[in-house]
């Protein structure tokens, strides 16, 4: 039969069958990039994908006569293909507890403290006095065990429940001029939130690591189209601190 003689439903059919090929000839990539992925889970898929392609057009496959049972047929195997590739990319997703004892299943984020001395003037070129910004040590506590709950790797708990803990001292809010226009303003603004911080077995009070200076950074535009508030961009660095606290957690010690 020529191409232009089929019928849709026969071309889809046939489209289909090309793809359960190509997906059988992924099998090695698919194994090597998905190690998650059972090996019971791929041989039904390609006696599946082997069987589509008899049935669009093999040797030996009988015509289909009903037009209407063929359009069924055809959505179905899409369904099966559609629900089989998101159990495979549902099952490669980062569930794994990289560098974390396997007891330790939930955290207890102590309120961090506030260690910058604002009467204290700063050392080098430019000596100024420390900047604050009011409560930064609340919304670092809170923003960080909101990190934890978004990851699911350690669940925040009480300090008598937890298996660990975290401690954090705030030591410096540090605002640093990055770019300046033509009358010499500063243009752009590096924000960074510096605390050391300590991590605790909570069975046995041991100090499992501890990073002191530890940074959050952003950078924001004080003039210009993309000006923003200080503000704003404070929250960001907040933000991007707890990310690389919890980061730092969970990987190896």
């Amino acid at each position: 039969m020529r191409m232009g003689d089929q019928t849709p439903h026969v071309r889809g059919r046939q489209r289909l069958a090309s793809d359960f090929c190509l997906l059988a000839l992924s099998k090695t990539r698919l194994r090597r990039a998905c190690r998650c992925a059972t090996p019971p889970v791929l041989p039904p898929l390609l006696r599946f994908a082997k069987q589509s392609v008899g049935g669009a057009g093999g040797v030996g496959a009988p015509a289909p006569r009903h037009p209407r049972s063929q359009r069924g047929s055809f959505s179905t195997e899409h369904c099966l293909l559609t629900s089989v590739l998101c159990l495979l990319v549902a099952g490669c997703g980062y569930t794994t507890r990289p560098g974390l004892a396997s007891y330790l299943k939930t955290v207890y984020v102590k309120p961090f403290t506030n260690q910058i001395d604002i009467t204290q003037l700063t050392t080098g070129e430019e000596q100024r006095f420390p900047i604050y910004r009011h409560r930064m040590e609340i919304d670092l506590t809170n923003t960080v065990i909101n990190r934890f709950q978004f990851t699911g790797l350690l669940r925040p708990a009480s300090a008598e429940k937890a298996d660990c803990r975290l401690e954090g001292d705030l030591v410096s809010f540090r605002r640093d001029a990055l770019r300046y226009d033509a009358s010499q303003q500063v243009e752009e603004w590096r924000l960074n939130v510096v605390a050391n911080l300590r991590f605790y077995d909570q069975r046995t009070n041991a100090l499992l690591w501890e990073e002191p200076n530890f940074t959050g950074d952003t950078t924001y535009f004080a003039l210009g189209a993309k000006a923003e508030s200080e503000s704003q961009a404070l929250d960001r660095a907040i933000t991007d601190f707890a990310r690389r606290v919890v980061e730092r957690a969970v990987e190896s010690w």
